[in-house]
């Protein structure tokens, strides 16, 4: 499967912003899907995941509460709403997709798991 991620770009602290990820190639809807960012001179850090169905979330501590992760089988998409921006924010933030499991309730947070990865897009948070 092949993943473009989007929506990335400068904004200020307690701005929002949407992050798109759509998926061509194989059936969406199989995977698990999954958003990661990587600060400069750190690693990647796990940031969201939700499970095929969409019934199913997981987010870091870091971001719960403000970030929400939900998906669109039906366009392909899955999308990152982050609300309540900070600095510690700023980031590349990439999709993932995850093949590990046929369940339709089981999301994933290693990274080691994910098979398939976009681009990333550069989001900047101006404090």
């Amino acid at each position: 499967v092949q993943l473009q991620a989007s929506g990335g770009g400068l904004v200020q602290a307690g701005d929002s912003l949407r992050l798109s990820c759509a998926a061509s190639g194989r059936t969406f809807s199989n995977y698990i899907m999954g958003w990661f960012r990587q600060a400069p001179g750190k690693e990647r850090e796990f940031v969201a995941a939700i499970s095929r169905n969409g019934g199913s979330t997981n987010y870091a501590d870091s971001v719960k509460g403000r970030f929400t992760i939900s998906r669109d089988n039906a366009k392909n998409t899955v999308y990152l709403q982050m609300n309540s921006l900070k600095s510690e924010d700023t980031a590349i933030y990439y999709c993932a997709a995850s093949s590990v499991s046929f369940s339709a309730t089981v999301i994933v947070i290693f990274d080691k798991l994910y098979d398939y990865w976009g681009q990333g897009t550069l989001v900047t948070v101006s404090s």
